[in-house]
């Protein structure tokens, strides 16, 4: 069961990649066994070679970008291909670039070796990170991900767009709610703060602009990065924020599973970046008969979410 209207899903390697703290820029010399070709945004070439890693970690600038520089508070999305290097042999254990596959906001904690390999680069960089177990997952690996306490990892990332911790709508105010809806209020940098009327809420899911955005429309298919606040209609309680997480949230919208609920796969489509949406979503658009008691929603509760877009990404 969903804990949050966004269900925060990422691929079964990236998982691991949050799990772990990290430290300043790594500048040490790629292994030269371990060698990346092919153009940015493009499925890389990797030849690992059929020999025993070192021990110590490496990182390569493979392409050097010239967009704004990763800081260790932000978030960014990037392409990515994780190879796991065991003993002698190797596997391709997931890529972003394969088909049918998207860009990933990472977000939060990285593995130490995958932090101190993207921390201090580019945006429009591509980079190389051997990570041996000690700056992954330890002695105890990830049996989850089949990785053991002996395996190294070879990440290649493409880092496409950050995201300052305190990103919010870039666009033009053109509603603040009200009339039978939230008034919603809101300083740029600060989570929007959600009044709910009185009054009965609306059977029916509702999408409201407040601010518009000047970005491309929002596709099903695309991994979508926003911020935003929940609350619930009846006590007017904010029951969740990425704000208070400091960190944007990602997903991709319209997926099969569904990685959020059904009000966002049908209200945020067609919107714009840069764009902040009030949606007012129903019990059938939210969690249904049976609520989520983890969140202290009630399977008759009316949900109101203030979402701002910051980018989408096929």
């Amino acid at each position: 069961m969903r804990r949050i209207a966004p269900l925060f899903m990422l691929p079964l390697l990236a998982v691991g990649v949050l799990a772990g703290c990290g430290g300043s820029p790594a500048h040490s010399a790629a292994n030269p066994a371990v060698t990346v070709s092919g153009p940015f945004g493009k499925a890389p070439g990797v030849t690992i070679p059929t020999k025993k890693a070192a021990t110590n970690l490496t990182v390569k600038t493979v392409i050097h970008g010239s967009g704004p520089v990763l800081t260790k508070t932000d978030a960014f999305v990037g392409n990515y291909a994780i190879y796991v290097w065991s003993g002698t042999a190797h596997r391709l254990a997931q890529s972003s670039f394969a088909p049918a596959q998207h860009p990933t906001l990472f977000a939060g904690q990285l593995l130490p070796g995958l932090e101190k390999a993207v921390i201090g680069q580019k945006m429009g960089s591509r980079v190389l990170a051997v990570i041996p177990p000690k700056d992954a997952f330890g002695t105890s690996g990830n049996p989850q991900a089949g990785i053991k306490g002996t395996d190294t990892l070879v990440f290649v990332v493409d880092l496409i767009k950050d995201f300052h911790a305190n990103a919010s709508a870039s666009g033009q105010r053109v509603s603040s709610g009200g009339s039978g809806l939230p008034k919603v209020s809101a300083s740029t940098g600060a989570a929007p703060t959600v009044k709910v009327p009185s009054g009965d809420p609306p059977a029916k899911l509702v999408t409201k602009t407040l601010v518009k955005g000047s970005g491309s429309a929002v596709a099903k298919g695309q991994t979508v990065v926003v911020q935003y606040v929940g609350a619930i209609w009846k006590s007017g309680k904010v029951f969740d924020a990425s704000w208070k997480r400091g960190q944007p949230f990602g997903f991709t919208i319209g997926a099969s599973p569904s990685q959020v609920i059904p009000g966002w796969d049908k209200g945020l489509v067609g919107q714009n970046v840069g764009s902040r949406v009030m949606l007012v979503i129903p019990p059938a658009d939210g969690y249904g008969k049976s609520g989520n008691q983890q969140a202290g929603i009630k399977g008759t509760d009316t949900l109101v979410f203030v979402v701002d877009i910051l980018g989408a990404f096929s």
